[in-house]
C-alpha cells in the first residue's frame, strides 16, 4: 500500500500523475467525500491507477495537511456510493484499497483507485457511458470521446478484435501469391508439417483465417484472414481506416521528408503479411551488427534481428485496425519507430517486465507463431529490451499517446548507451561520485547528460519500476548535486548542474525587473529578506513596455523570436493582420484539417503565439485546438513549441518551424 512518511514525501510525490489531493472537509469541517472524486475515480481506473489522498489543501503550490476529524464517514459514504449503480457502474475497492495515516500529527485518507480489467472498462458515472466516461490525462480528468467509449466497448467484449466473421467475403477476396509465400515459410519453419498438404480452404481453417460460428452456423473469413492475405479492396471494405506505412528518413529528424517508402499504391497487396515481408527486409537490409558463429556456423539472427522482427510483429498483432492512426514504421540513422493505433491492453511498465500477454488479435499472432515470427507468453517486449542491451544501446521507449488519436508508440535508439564524450563529461562533473549510483541512478543521469534534460514520464520508461520510486529518486538525486530541477509539480524536469536547457515559462515571463538596474536574475531565486531592502520602490518597478517590440509583443533574451502572450498589448493595425489570417475560421464552425492547418501556419508565423490567443483569434477552445491541430502539427515538424521540455504547460507558444 502507498504510503506517505513526511512532508518531503508529500511534496515530492505532488508531482505524479497518478496522485491528487482533496482537501474533503466538508460544510461542517468534519469531513465529507467531495463531488469531483468520482471522474478523479473513474479516469484513474480508465487509465492506470492512482491515488487519491483525502485530508491534504493546496496553497500556493505547498500541500498542507488538515486532517479528517471522521475518517469512518467519509469510508462508508464511499463504499455506499461505489455500490450505487445509479452513481457509478463498477466498484474496484475493497477495504485494503482505503487506508487512514498520519501526518504532521494529522489524519489522512489514502484511497488506492486499482486500473481496470479490459472486462470492466469503461468505468462511468450515471448510468451515461457517452458522456460520463473520464480518462487521466497529464492535465488531470478528461472526458472520453464518444468514439474512445465506443473502443473501450469493443475492448470489453471481444477477446480477439481479429476474429469476426465477415458475410460476404471468400477467397476470391485472398492474394493468392501471399498465400502461397505464407505456406513457403511455413515449410521452412517446420517441413514436416500436416497443414502442408492441405488445400486453401482448408489451410485458412486451420490457422485461423476461415471460421465457422457452432452457436449460429454463419462461417467464412475472419478479420484476421482478410487483413494477412487480403486484396487491398477486401480489406478497404472490411477496415476503412486501414492504412500501413514504412519510411526510410536520410536524417535524424521528425520531419517527413523520405528516400524510401512503402504503402499501399497498387503495386502490390497492401496487406499484413506482405507488407511484413516487406518492411522486415528494408529494417535490416544494412544492419551493422557483426555476426556471430555458432559450432563453427554462421549466425546471421542476431539478437537486434530479433529484436526488430518481434517489435514489427508486435506493431501488428496489437494494432487496433478501427483507430484513425496508421500502422507506420520509420527506420532512421539515428532511431527504429514503430507506431500502432490502439493503447495497450496491458500497461507499458508491466509488458517491459514481461510474463503477462492480452493480444488484441490473437488469431494473426498465431499465424506468426506458425512461421516462426513473434514471441508467446508476454516475452516479446523483454527479447525487444535484451536485443538493445546487448548492443549496448540506449533503453528502448514504449509509451502510448492519447492526444487527437490513441497510439501505441516504440523508439528504438541506435545511440549508444554511453558514448565516450558523455562519459567524460560525467567524469569531470562528478568524479568518482558517479559510482556510487546504482543501476537506476546512473540511467537517470546518464539519460539527462544524452538527452538534455529528463522528467517522471521519461525516468518512468527507463525502468520496471513503481512509478512512486521513480518520482522519489529525481529529487533524491537533485539533493545529492546529480541534477537541477525546473518547472513546477507535473511540469518539472531535470538537468545536470550547469547544463544548458530549453528556457521553462517561469523563466520567460517571470516579473523581469526593469532593464535600467542592470539585473537580468529571476527575481524567484533572490534569497534576500524582503523587509531588509532600502531601495527606492519605484526604480524597480517592473516595465512591461521596454520588453515589448514595435507590435507590442513579448521580447525575451531566452527565445529567439517575440512571444505573442496577450491580444491586448498588440498595436491595432498588428491585431487587425492576425485578425485578417483567423477570418476563415471566425466565419465557418467547421473547417477541414487543412483549411485550419493554413490558418495556424499564418497566425504563428515570425513569432511564437500562446494557446489561449489562438483560441480567442480562431474562435475554439483551447483544448480543442491543441488536441485537435497544434499537437499533430508538432508532430510532424510543421510547428515547434517555445518550451519543449513543458509540452503541456498551459503558458505554451507554437511558431513555425
Amino acid at each position: 500500500m502507498f504510503k506517505i512518511t513526511d512532508l518531503i514525501d508529500l511534496q515530492t510525490l505532488s508531482e505524479s500523475v497518478e496522485l491528487e489531493f482533496k482537501q474533503a472537509q466538508g460544510q461542517d469541517g468534519q469531513g465529507k467525500l467531495p463531488q469531483d472524486f468520482w471522474p478523479t475515480y473513474c479516469a484513474m481506473a480508465n487509465t492506470r491507477g492512482g491515488y487519491v489522498v483525502l485530508g491534504v489543501k493546496e496553497k500556493q503550490g505547498q500541500f498542507i495537511p488538515v486532517g479528517i476529524n471522521n475518517p469512518e464517514k467519509i469510508k462508508n459514504e464511499l463504499f455506499n456510493n461505489l455500490n450505487n449503480q445509479n452513481l457509478v457502474n463498477v466498484n474496484l475497492l475493497t477495504d485494503e484499497d482505503v487506508q487512514t495515516t498520519y501526518l504532521n500529527e494529522k489524519l489522512i485518507l489514502v484511497i488506492h483507485v486499482p486500473t481496470a480489467a479490459r472486462h470492466q472498462k469503461p468505468v462511468y458515472l450515471k448510468n451515461n457511458p457517452l458522456e460520463n466516461t473520464y480518462i487521466r490525462l497529464h492535465e488531470g480528468d478528461r472526458h472520453c470521446s464518444h468514439e474512445q467509449v465506443k473502443r473501450m466497448l469493443a475492448e470489453q467484449v471481444e477477446d480477439s478484435r481479429d476474429d469476426k466473421i465477415f458475410i460476404g467475403f471468400d477467397l476470391n477476396d485472398i492474394e493468392q501469391e501471399s498465400l502461397n509465400a505464407y505456406k513457403q515459410l511455413l515449410a521452412i519453419a517446420k517441413p514436416q508439417h500436416p497443414w502442408l498438404e492441405l488445400n486453401n480452404i482448408d489451410l485458412m481453417a486451420k490457422i485461423g483465417g476461415w471460421r465457422k460460428d457452432r452457436q449460429t452456423g454463419v462461417e467464412g473469413m475472419t478479420l484476421a484472414g482478410i487483413l494477412m492475405f487480403g486484396t487491398w479492396q477486401a480489406i478497404q471494405d472490411a477496415v476503412p481506416n486501414y492504412f500501413v506505412d514504412y519510411q526510410e528518413r536520410p536524417e535524424a529528424k521528425t520531419e517527413l521528408r523520405w528516400i524510401d517508402r512503402l504503402c499501399p499504391d497498387g503495386t502490390w497487396s497492401g496487406n499484413i503479411f506482405d507488407f511484413y515481408r516487406r518492411t522486415y527486409r528494408k529494417l535490416t537490409n544494412d544492419l551493422k551488427i557483426p555476426f556471430k558463429l555458432k559450432d563453427g556456423v554462421r549466425q546471421d539472427d542476431t539478437l537486434i534481428h530479433v529484436a526488430l522482427r518481434e517489435a514489427l510483429v508486435n506493431t501488428l498483432v496489437h494494432a487496433d485496425f478501427t483507430g484513425r492512426a496508421s500502422i507506420l514504421i520509420v527506420k532512421r540513422p539515428d532511431m527504429f519507430g514503430f507506431r500502432n493505433p490502439g493503447l495497450m491492453r496491458i500497461p507499458p511498465e508491466i509488458a517491459i517486465k514481461g510474463g503477462e500477454t492480452d493480444c488484441r488479435n490473437r488469431r494473426m499472432h498465431q499465424m506468426f507463431l506458425n512461421i516462426g515470427a513473434g514471441e508467446r507468453a508476454g516475452s516479446g517486449i523483454p527479447k525487444i529490451y535484451s536485443g538493445w542491451e546487448s548492443a549496448n544501446w540506449r533503453a528502448p521507449k514504449l509509451y502510448e499517446k492519447t492526444d487527437h488519436t490513441e497510439q501505441t508508440l516504440l523508439e528504438l535508439s541506435t545511440a549508444s548507451l554511453i558514448p565516450e564524450s558523455v562519459s567524460e563529461q560525467l567524469r569531470i562533473l562528478f568524479g568518482a561520485s558517479f559510482n556510487t549510483l546504482d543501476d537506476f541512478e546512473r540511467m537517470i543521469v546518464t539519460t539527462a547528460a544524452i538527452e538534455g534534460w529528463i522528467n517522471h514520464q521519461r525516468a518512468c520508461q527507463l525502468t520496471t519500476k513503481h512509478s512512486r520510486d521513480v518520482t522519489l529518486a529525481l529529487p533524491r538525486l537533485e539533493s545529492r548535486g546529480f541534477l537541477v530541477s525546473s518547472g513546477e509539480r507535473k511540469d518539472k524536469s531535470y538537468s545536470l548542474p550547469g547544463m544548458e536547457q530549453p528556457p521553462s515559462p517561469e523563466d520567460v515571463f517571470s516579473n523581469a525587473l526593469s532593464p535600467a538596474t542592470g539585473l537580468t536574475h529571476n527575481e524567484g531565486s533572490l534569497t534576500h529578506n524582503e523587509g531588509s531592502l532600502t531601495h527606492n520602490e519605484e526604480k524597480f518597478v517592473y516595465k512591461a513596455e521596454e520588453h515589448r517590440d514595435p507590435e507590442g509583443r513579448y521580447i525575451s533574451a531566452l527565445l529567439d523570436r517575440p512571444f505573442i502572450d496577450q491580444l491586448e498589448t498588440l498595436t491595432p493595425s498588428f491585431k487587425e493582420q492576425l485578425s485578417t489570417f483567423a477570418k476563415l475560421a471566425n466565419e465557418k464552425k467547421r473547417l477541414t484539417n487543412d483549411e485550419m492547418r493554413d490558418v495556424i501556419i499564418k497566425l504563428c508565423n515570425d513569432h511564437f503565439i500562446a494557446i489561449s490567443v489562438l483560441s480567442e483569434l480562431t474562435h475554439r477552445t483551447s483544448q480543442n485546438i491543441r488536441q485537435s491541430h497544434l499537437k499533430p502539427m508538432v508532430e510532424k515538424g510543421e510547428l515547434q513549441l517555445a518550451f519543449p521540455n513543458k509540452p503541456n504547460s498551459p503558458k505554451q507558444g507554437y511558431t513555425v518551424k
